[in-house]
């Protein structure tokens, strides 16, 4: 009898902590999910000031804040997933954001403004990892109708859909003030330019140069005029120093016809160095082809020259992501950048030039850029998407 009743007694206790455990863990949940929802809202993510005074401002003057349907696309409608688990991993890598309030890190305009464009990377890269997610919840190719659509507006958009981008590829800014995108470029611009003043160049360095340059035939005189000009990027090889002055190898190709100019590559034309006449004849021929695409002779040639210890760089990966960053920057605000392998580097020029009246870059820059483009082109190495 006695082990009868310990027998019911101990069901009675699994039952009732059975019981007790899951009474706890609706409450457990249903307290996790409001508290996930608290913080889910427009109020709680401008009870900041850090949002409030920057960010949100900005936000209200868009159409995602008032418009004429009346319908308000909010802070979380935007920024947060609305599945369960995606929505749960995002809450765990803002968990970074109470660090980062804590330590002040864009606590003072100046500093959210400092930290914009990072800030901005960071989103962009999130929307296109997810292909713009949260956009398609309201936004979708399978609802729209394109011929309610402005011509420029439906060509570009059937053109996305076709092409698998992504709406944060071409709607950056649509909420927010867009940062300065040179911001990133110019910071590594500065820094090649700190390493250049306190180059201290060996014998066999391969060094390049980080703007259009002079070169000269014999060590130059303060005042000698230069027989030519290297452009940004080109590579050479430091056969002498002599003080602030060096003695370099340049090494490209020329067309026939147009030996003034020395190419990085044959039949690509992609400017290393403009040559002076008495350049041109210094030039030594290595090996000459005919370029069975379009029958023209290229000559393989090699130049020595003198260059002013100055604007030169040893760190090629630095200047290469310069090159990058600046592309990247510059060309990919009003549409999907484009990889640079999508285009041969002759088509390059053409595509280039066609946009060069949108963006606010200087013959130098643009330049780099180009130089940038071409040398990772589809035909000189660079992968095609």
């Amino acid at each position: 009898m006695i082990q009868f009743l310990r027998s019911r007694g101990s069901k009675w206790t699994l039952a009732l902590v059975a019981v007790a455990g899951a009474v706890a863990g609706v409450i457990g949940w249903g307290g996790f999910n409001t508290a996930m929802e608290a913080t889910n809202s427009l109020e709680f993510c401008i009870s900041c000031h850090e949002m409030r005074d920057t960010v949100f401002k900005e936000y209200q003057k868009s159409i995602h804040y008032t418009n004429a349907s009346g319908v308000r696309a909010a802070c979380p409608d935007c920024h947060v997933p609305k599945q369960w688990l995606p929505k749960f991993i995002r809450k765990v890598e803002a968990s970074s954001e109470i660090y980062h309030k804590l330590v002040g890190t864009i606590d003072t305009p100046e500093k959210f403004e400092a930290a914009r464009l990072g800030l901005a990377k960071r989103v962009w890269a999130t929307m296109k990892n997810t292909d713009s997610r949260e956009c398609r919840n309201c936004h979708s190719f399978q609802t729209m109708d394109f011929h309610k659509q402005r011509p420029a507006a439906s060509e570009a958009m059937q053109k996305g859909m076709a092409d698998g981008k992504t709406c944060i590829d071409c709607h950056k800014g649509i909420a927010h003030k867009m940062p300065d995108m040179s911001v990133g470029y110019r910071s590594i611009f500065n820094e090649l330019a700190a390493s250049a003043k306190t180059l201290q160049p060996k014998v066999g360095d391969t060094l390049a140069t980080l703007i259009t340059t002079s070169f000269y035939l014999d060590k130059p005189g303060k005042d000698d005029p230069a027989d030519g000009r290297l452009l940004a990027a080109t590579p050479m090889k430091v056969t002498a120093v002599d003080g602030p002055l060096l003695q370099v190898q340049l090494t490209g190709w020329q067309q026939e016809g147009s030996e003034q100019m020395l190419y990085a590559r044959q039949g690509k034309r992609i400017p290393s160095a403009a040559l002076g006449p008495e350049a041109v004849e210094k030039v030594t021929s290595v090996s000459t082809m005919t370029d069975p695409d379009t029958d023209q002779v290229w000559s393989e040639g090699k130049l020595a020259v003198w260059v002013k210890n100055e604007n030169l760089v040893a760190d090629a990966a630095k200047l290469n992501a310069y090159g990058a960053e600046m592309y990247s920057s510059s060309c990919g605000l009003c549409h999907a950048l484009p990889a640079t392998g999508h285009f041969l580097a002759n088509q390059w020029i053409g595509n280039l030039n066609a946009m060069k009246r949108f963006v606010t870059l200087d013959d130098e820059q643009f330049r780099m850029v180009q130089k940038y483009v071409q040398m990772n082109a589809q035909d000189t190495g660079g992968k095609h998407e």
